[in-house]
């Protein structure tokens, strides 16, 4: 695992350590000296400063490079200086650097690199003026491209912008934030690392799962084992209509490969019959049906959870009454964990999220924005802009753990917050959230006593085999059944590098 701070809490982490004796002015040289670091600096090379603390780190990467006599110059956006900035611009000088006013210039032919010094992760809002001609100019320069701490425009808190600096290499100062990875920030960083200046956490953080941390949820097998020991689970959906998504949870093996030791799929009765011929490893349970829908049957639900540790419900199951006596029930009786997806969040947001405060269950609730925005009473724009403390707010409220879906997924009970970054554009395709609920019910019902990291690490093994099938596919032509037909690919893979296959 990674932390990750808050913008806040990394602002008061820097307050904290400059009060404890670190100045100020040895922090910024620390983080110029990471970003000279982590960089390939080809000449000529272009330092875009704007006016803050991110342009003293530029400041210092200037000197270094002069220092190893690599070729560089200055662009100021004005001639202000934070006292600490002032410091090592003066430096500079010194240094005899050059250094010219942007509005002087307002060019970047000629450079092979840029580096984005302009804004930090302190930034909020639109870039406008000169600081939203230089991040146009960054951007059509053809230049190999660093930005020093977030690419300037981007928000820190949430990865928003209406305009943004495009990098080659984002190097994070510190800590990363949440906006090196949420909303947008993948289509504005190609690749991004940290540079650690030795500030202490002040404050509570989040965690970005690796793949060690999806490894620990899938340890060796034993050989004194069975598949009871893995996990015995329940995928309840389909319908006629939207026959394909109860499939994508099991048929595709989604579960299995993710894990699973028995998966017993619940589905109508007439989509049973069809799933005869494809079904192997999974057992079929038929449930009653009117017209290829479901028709709630209580005595039929306790039987097909009976044993189980873990049960999805809802990949399209269809948005009817009978949905939501089945979402009542299943949160009143139930006592495994309990993964609600799709018509199963429609239902819930029918009948109230306050429905899962008494739940008898532990609840993992798993939707994308629209969903969230039904469940929670926020816009969608609401939750776009704080997407972590929206989850948050929302699992500490109903006390169920919050998978909210997105280009980076936050996962959170409220008390302990992982964000998982796999994943690809190609997973933008119909029956991707079913891939996803199989995989979750398999590894919640091995790992049921430690929901959130499981539910990260499932989000994390499902975007690591998203992106395994666009690398075969490609964006545009993947299909959801391909996600599924990675996994074991995706599995194989952490579980090797962890020294578990």
């Amino acid at each position: 695992m990674i932390g990750i701070l808050p913008v806040d809490v990394m602002r008061q982490s820097d307050a904290a350590a400059i009060a404890a004796g670190t100045p100020g002015e040895e922090l910024m040289r620390r983080a110029g000296e990471g970003i000279f670091r982590a960089g390939t600096w080809e000449p000529p090379v272009a330092v875009v400063c704007g006016t803050g603390n991110n342009a003293g780190d530029g400041y210092v990467l200037a000197g270094l490079l002069a220092e190893r006599g690599i070729d560089c110059e200055i662009l100021l956006q004005a001639e202000r200086f934070t006292p600490d900035g002032g410091t090592w611009f003066n430096r500079c000088r010194e240094k005899k650097i050059p250094v010219r006013l942007w509005r002087e210039t307002g060019e970047l032919d000629g450079y092979n690199t840029i580096a984005d010094c302009i804004f930090g992760t302190g930034f909020h809002g639109t870039a406008e003026g000169e600081a939203a001609d230089m991040i146009r100019k960054i951007n059509r320069s053809g230049a190999r491209v660093i930005s020093a701490d977030i690419n300037s425009g981007l928000n820190g808190k949430n990865g928003l912008a209406e305009l943004a600096v495009r990098s080659d290499l984002t190097v994070s100062v510190g800590s990363y934030q949440p906006g090196h990875f949420l909303n947008m920030a993948k289509d504005f960083m190609k690749a991004r690392t940290n540079c650690d200046i030795g500030i202490p956490p002040a404050g509570r953080q989040i965690f970005l799962a690796e793949a060690a941390d999806a490894a620990t949820m899938y340890p060796p097998r034993k050989h004194f084992s069975h598949k009871g020991d893995y996990g015995y689970l329940a995928l309840i959906g389909g319908s006629l209509r939207y026959s394909g998504a109860i499939r994508l949870a099991g048929i595709a093996n989604c579960a299995m490969r993710g894990g699973a030791g028995v998966v017993r799929i619940c589905a109508p009765e007439s989509l049973c019959r069809a799933m005869v011929p494809e079904v192997l490893e999974s057992t079929l349970f038929p449930l009653s049906e009117e017209n290829g829908t479901l028709r709630f049957r209580e005595e039929e639900f306790r039987e097909a959870l009976r044993g189980t540790k873990a049960a999805a419900f809802g990949m399209g199951i269809g948005h009817t009454e009978e949905t939501r006596k089945a979402v009542r029930f299943l949160l009143r009786e139930y006592k495994g964990v309990l993964i609600l997806d799709a018509d199963g969040l429609n239902a819930l947001a029918d009948e109230g999220a306050g429905l899962l405060k008494g739940a008898g269950c532990r609840t993992l609730v798993t939707p994308h924005l629209g969903e969230f925005a039904r469940l929670s009473g926020k816009t969608i724009q609401e939750i776009r802009e704080d997407p972590v403390g929206a989850a948050e707010a929302f699992a500490a409220e109903t006390g169920a753990t919050v998978l909210l879906k997105g280009p980076a997924t936050v996962v959170t009970d409220g008390t302990e917050t992982w964000i998982t970054d796999r994943g690809c554009p190609g997973m933008a395709t119909a029956g991707s959230g079913d891939v996803l609920s199989g995989v979750l019910a398999a590894v919640c019902a091995a790992n049921s006593a430690h929901l959130v990291q499981a539910a990260a690490a499932g989000a994390w093994l499902n975007g690591r085999a998203g992106e395994l099938a666009q690398e075969k596919h490609g964006d545009a032509s993947m299909l959801a059944s391909d996600t599924a037909a990675a996994l074991e690919e995706a599995l194989r893979e952490i579980r090797r590098d962890a020294g578990a296959d």
